[in-house]
């Protein structure tokens, strides 16, 4: 596949996570795809493995956050495509609001994700998850989790 067929494959994938459609993005990605998050003592954290582990990963995702993601940015080499953007949203069991800069490095084999390593805002998303009062950050605000520390 050419870099732009890889890049079109890519932002299909983001817009079945903001449809909800599963079934699309299990079309998308491979049958032994890996998706890491790295981090521990938040839900999300760990390396979801297969079609099973990906679907765990966002049904454990919707049932602690309301959050809507925006890819910004698309960068692509071969088969390597970085993605930045944004979610915003909330933790469900705090009820406190988020701001997470993200970038995502995803590998595309044969026309399908293969592999996500998600790179996330773990402060911002720790103090939501903690119910920490008083942060705020606008997208693109590096330092509004150190500032409320």
């Amino acid at each position: 596949m050419t870099t732009e067929q890889n890049i079109q494959t890519v932002k299909n994938f983001f817009a079945a996570i903001g449809r909800g459609d599963r079934e699309a993005l299990l079309a998308l990605v491979a049958e032994d795809i890996e998706w890491i998050i790295p981090g521990r003592d938040w839900p999300l954290a760990g390396t979801h493995r297969g079609h099973a582990g990906l679907v765990n990963l966002l049904e454990t995702a919707s049932r602690s956050l309301e959050t809507s993601t925006e890819p910004h940015e698309f960068i692509a080499q071969e088969d390597r495509v970085l993605v930045a953007g944004v979610a915003t949203g909330k933790v469900r069991a705090t009820n406190k609001l988020f701001v997470d800069d993200w970038v995502f490095a995803i590998t595309i084999r044969h026309g399908k994700l293969a592999s996500i390593r998600e790179y996330v805002d773990t402060q911002a998303l720790a103090f939501a998850a903690n119910g920490d009062a008083g942060v705020t950050s606008e997208p693109g605000d590096m330092g509004a989790a150190q500032r409320a520390s």
